[in-house]
């Protein structure tokens, strides 16, 4: 049985100094994640531009108060990308009510083959909150390399699959990279880290 976390339970394993080290919200935080990977020195991700399917531009800012999280995939992708966000969609409600803070979005690698239609249905199938967004295949490249996100097409007989990093991104409330998941990651052990997270920012 699923054992829904809070941020009050979390408080209960830190200690009074680490929470006093680790209090306010801004870049020089280094913070203390217990799994993923702390990107808090990293000054990455912040100036993406892309569409969603209705074709309304998005940037960061236009998740201001949410806590994004960012993965890169496509729709035809057979295993990592659906296991990436059933386990976003598991982790938002563990997190309970604090779960709705938590913003999945999907960026399209492929957005040749992921039209706006397509991209909509296969990112709401795992929640209706999750939002697809895509680019023309330079600004794709342009978002890729800004995350430091590889991809490329890989030959599959008569068309093709693609190869791409997996790494889920986290940002804080105020649009700052705090935090890379792995793959490998479970959906209890990324919430762990997504509420320190909360609680310090």
């Amino acid at each position: 049985m699923n054992t829904l976390l809070t941020r009050r339970q979390l408080i209960g394993g830190l200690s009074v100094l680490s929470l006093g080290l680790l209090a306010g919200c801004d870049d020089s935080n280094k913070l203390a994640f217990k799994y993923g990977k702390d990107m808090s020195d990293k000054i990455t991700g912040r100036s993406f531009r892309l569409k969603d399917p209705q074709g309304r531009i998005r940037t960061l800012s236009s998740f201001g108060g949410m806590m994004p999280m960012v993965f890169f995939g496509f729709t035809q992708c057979p295993a990592v990308c659906p296991t990436t966000l059933a386990r976003a969609a598991k982790i938002k409600k563990l997190m309970g009510r604090d779960g709705d803070k938590l913003q999945v979005i999907f960026i399209t690698v492929d957005p040749e083959r992921d039209k706006p239609e397509m991209l909509n249905a296969y990112v709401k199938a795992f929640d209706p909150s999750f939002v697809g967004l895509y680019g023309t295949l330079e600004e794709t490249a342009a978002t890729a390399k800004e995350f430091g996100v590889f991809y490329e097409k890989v030959p599959n007989g008569s068309t093709y699959t693609m190869s791409h990093t997996a790494t889920s991104f986290i940002f804080d409330t105020q649009g700052v990279m705090r935090l890379s998941l792995s793959p490998s990651l479970t959906a209890q052990e990324c919430t762990e880290d997504l509420l320190t997270l909360m609680e310090v920012c």
